[in-house]
């Protein structure tokens, strides 16, 4: 039996076009699964789409259209761009999809059973856009401190959850899970939160109809956040607690942005403790992306879209751009001309240059067959231990989702590969017949080094991966036996490469 894997995206708002910040998450998630997948796990990747609530309810009516068709259009854009971007999800689940709401009217029904849901009256500030309440106190100059839109006065018959009541069991939880909230200092920020004390959370609403109605009262719909967080047990057949569910839950690692993160760090493990459902085993939150230095937004029209960006780059060089510019967990800067400089020095010049001059020489001196190597020299061993040490330190920087430094480290080898080019000079052993023994072991161990580096690629850079793989006559990785030196066979041919990513004039 294979390890098991889950890991899950938020699910994106369909009252949202997709923009960097879905793809950042999204592409973020595939690399992880792509790996997971490749060191032998049984992967299930989840993403999808959160529909209800008065938001989609208001901008349907506005666009003449009914919620669900609204839904219907907008989904499929971030479907095909889910497909453009290469996302290697398992599933997509929509919230109005009939095993959702399922599940969601069962959990909703378990809890108030047990009487940690009640009805009540509630009366505060309520912004639409953010679907949240608000108290006079965290009101910004009478404005949502979150968008920083007008709010309203709303008085409604609520039912509530007792989250109160989990505050110490959650605080505890957190104290005795360190990996439980990441980065640390997310986690610090919740750990204040939940100090500051816990209210009971109002989750139904009666001034739209565009959810899941709460079981046995269906003037009162379930609260969108209640129904959107239940998706990543709704997606592995919950209630079911066979099939899926009992295979991969609790959840390995959450993906989500930052301005999520109370969400699931605080509401989503309360509600679960009061199913009495095993909870999260890790929630990382991860940094927003400003554009040119300053945040996005519609109304400063720099929203950056990531179509555009695959149309004017390609795929590979947006998936690079996006994981390598930042290490996952800051914020981080949007602009061409950085994403253009990545692409000419990292991606042309660096690795995409040293698998054209190897395979060129291959097919220059030794008519493009491998030959086995002889015995090798210092300068050999060193760049073979610099190739495995980078696959040991690999394993470590992705389990701590440290993409970054992933690159970093395998960028690395990738410049010791380039050195060992200058350093052994296989031009000028190719002068000498006599040396022939000595060039084969040279040839070897660059296109050995590269083999391991490409199969580690895959993950981050499929199409690019494949095609760089085949031209070193080796098939995709798909097992992390692929991962250990010795893996290019003696007769294996070797074909010269195209350039992997042409240069960009700016």
């Amino acid at each position: 039996m294979k390890p098991t894997f889950y890991l899950t995206t938020p699910i994106y708002y369909v009252n949202d076009v997709p923009h960097i910040g879905h793809a950042y998450t999204t592409v973020a998630a595939d690399v992880l699964a792509r790996y997971k997948r490749l060191m032998g796990y049984d992967v299930y990747f989840l993403t999808g789409s959160d529909e209800h609530g008065q938001k989609v309810e208001k901008a349907a009516t506005t666009a003449g259209e009914t919620p669900l068709e609204l839904a219907d259009r907008v989904v499929k854009r971030f479907q095909a761009l889910w497909d453009r971007l290469g996302i290697s999800r398992n599933d997509f689940i929509r919230t109005t999809q009939e095993r959702h709401k399922r599940g969601v009217s069962q959990i909703f029904k378990d809890i108030l059973d047990s009487g940690d849901i009640y009805l009540g009256e509630y009366e505060d500030w309520y912004c639409t856009p953010c679907e949240t309440f608000w108290t006079e106190t965290q009101l910004i100059d009478g404005r949502c401190p979150d968008c920083n839109r007008p709010v309203e006065k709303l008085k409604e018959e609520s039912y509530f959850f007792r989250m109160s009541k989990y505050q110490e069991q959650l605080l505890a939880h957190i104290e005795a899970n360190p990996d439980f909230i990441q980065p640390k200092s997310k986690r610090n920020e919740i750990i204040s939160f939940v100090k500051e004390g816990l209210r009971d959370l109002s989750v139904s609403r009666t001034t739209f109809s565009w959810g899941i109605p709460v079981p046995g009262n269906d003037r009162h719909i379930i609260y969108v956040w209640f129904d959107a967080l239940t998706n990543y047990i709704t997606a592995l057949g919950f209630p079911d607690k066979t099939g899926n569910y009992g295979r991969y839950w609790p959840v390995d690692v959450q993906l989500i942005g930052k301005d999520i993160l109370r969400f699931h760090a605080v509401y989503w493990p309360t509600f679960l403790m009061a199913a009495g459902l095993p909870l999260p085993k890790k929630v990382f939150a991860h940094g927003w992306w400003t554009v040119e230095g300053q945040k996005m937004s519609k109304s400063l029209q720099n929203v950056v879209e990531p179509n555009m960006l695959i149309d004017k780059y390609g795929v590979d060089a947006v998936r690079y751009f996006l994981l390598r510019e930042v290490p996952f967990g800051l914020d981080g800067d949007f602009s061409h001309s950085a994403l253009i400089n990545r692409i000419n020095s990292d991606l042309a010049n660096d690795v995409g240059n040293l698998l054209s001059r190897s395979t060129a020489m291959a097919v220059k001196y030794f008519d493009g067959v491998l030959h086995s190597p002889s015995s090798l020299t210092e300068i050999d061993i060193a760049l073979k231990q610099r190739t495995e040490e980078m696959v040991t330190t690999v394993e470590k920087l992705m389990d701590e989702l440290a993409f970054s430094k992933t690159l970093q480290a395998i960028w690395e080898v990738i410049s010791a590969g380039n050195k060992y080019i200058d350093d052994t000079a296989p031009w000028t052993l190719a002068k000498d017949p006599a040396n022939n023994e000595r060039l084969a072991t040279v040839m070897y161990c660059l296109l050995e080094s590269q083999r391991i580096v490409h199969c580690l690629l895959s993950s981050f850079l499929p199409s690019t991966a494949q095609k760089a793989l085949a031209s070193l006559g080796s098939s995709d990785a798909v097992s992390k036996d692929v991962l250990a030196w010795g893996g290019l066979q003696a007769g294996t041919k070797i074909i010269k490469a195209e350039a992997l990513f042409p240069r960009i004039e700016e």
